[in-house]
């Protein structure tokens, strides 16, 4: 009975919910299904075009292949080497994701929960990052990493033409965004279970790994998963720190362009296909495992 008296009471607060917005509701519906549209439907091509043949492609865009053409993912994966430059990636991103994580969720912890002198300056010089284009930094980013590799010792492996320095940008170019975001986090938990800790005699760094990181797991996984997004469909940075000359450690943005340049209108557009669909899977599937925590990162500052 009591479940049979809360289905009526819910749905009386949609169709309240729905009268107070009107025809915002409307709207706001018919943009979702637009934006829906707008990223669906290129993924769906992508995949359609990725098992037909060229003839096909340049043909009728949405007809149906014949046959299944899966030696287009064959010939990508090998002739085009880009298991190579996917396995790479894999590499790049997770070194890059886990120092971003861990000196942003530091940082931004500081930030939030200790007050000092030029606290704040530092937290707005993190903030402006937001605003200055990586474009802009690209020649000066250049110089810096080729003479960082002058460096004894650990220069050749953070210079040009390494994944270390590639690593190091990514991590730089990541914590603005992660530090903004993660401090907005922080300072919603509460502090009470903090303080008691520290009265049982527990460090700051104890504090912070086992008490304060856990409880913000949902922010953490929500930004966790926008880094590892943004650094894997990166292209601007590799294409200027990996030349041409390193060519086994480039990164899978770099191995699909280069598919549709190196043979100009002679290009294998089906492999092309076929590695994009390979770029998209991954990312894909983790949005679908992770989706419930993104949206809970997302929401956990509000319902704070």
């Amino acid at each position: 009975m009591a479940v049979q008296a809360a289905v009526p009471g819910r749905s009386a607060g949609r169709a309240l919910r729905r009268a107070r917005l009107g025809p915002l509701a409307a709207l706001s519906h018919l943009a979702l299904v637009v934006w829906t549209l707008l990223v669906a439907v290129p993924i769906v091509w992508t995949f359609l075009a990725s098992v037909k043949s060229e003839d096909e492609i340049f043909g009728n865009a949405w007809s149906l292949p014949a046959t299944l053409r899966l030696d287009n993912w064959a010939r990508a994966w090998d002739q085009a080497h880009v298991g190579r430059y996917m396995l790479n990636s894999v590499v790049v991103v997770a070194f890059g994701t886990a120092g971003t994580m861990l000196l942003g969720s530091m940082a931004a912890y500081v930030l939030a929960r200790y007050r000092f002198r030029g606290s704040r300056a530092i937290y707005l010089l993190f903030v402006s990052g937001l605003a200055f284009p990586v474009y802009l930094a690209l020649t000066p980013l250049f110089f810096v990493v080729r003479n960082t590799g002058n460096l004894p010792l650990v220069g050749p492996f953070i210079g040009l033409d390494t994944h270390g320095g590639l690593v190091l940008v990514y991590i730089a170019y990541s914590l603005p965004f992660t530090v903004f975001f993660l401090s907005a986090f922080f300072r919603t938990l509460p502090g009470a279970v903090a303080e008691a800790a520290f009265v049982d005699g527990a460090s700051h760094g104890r504090v912070f790994f086992q008490i304060m990181l856990p409880m913000a797991r949902p922010g953490i996984v929500s930004i966790t998963i926008f880094n590892v997004l943004g650094q894997w469909n990166q292209y601007q940075i590799p294409l200027v720190l990996l030349s041409g000359q390193a060519k086994d450690k480039w990164v899978l943005t770099q191995g699909i362009a280069d598919i549709s340049t190196a043979a100009g209108y002679d290009a294998d557009w089906a492999a092309l296909f076929a590695a994009l669909g390979m770029a998209i899977l991954p990312m894909l599937a983790v949005y679908t495992v992770f989706q419930r925590q993104i949206q809970a990162g997302l929401t956990a500052g509000a319902l704070k």
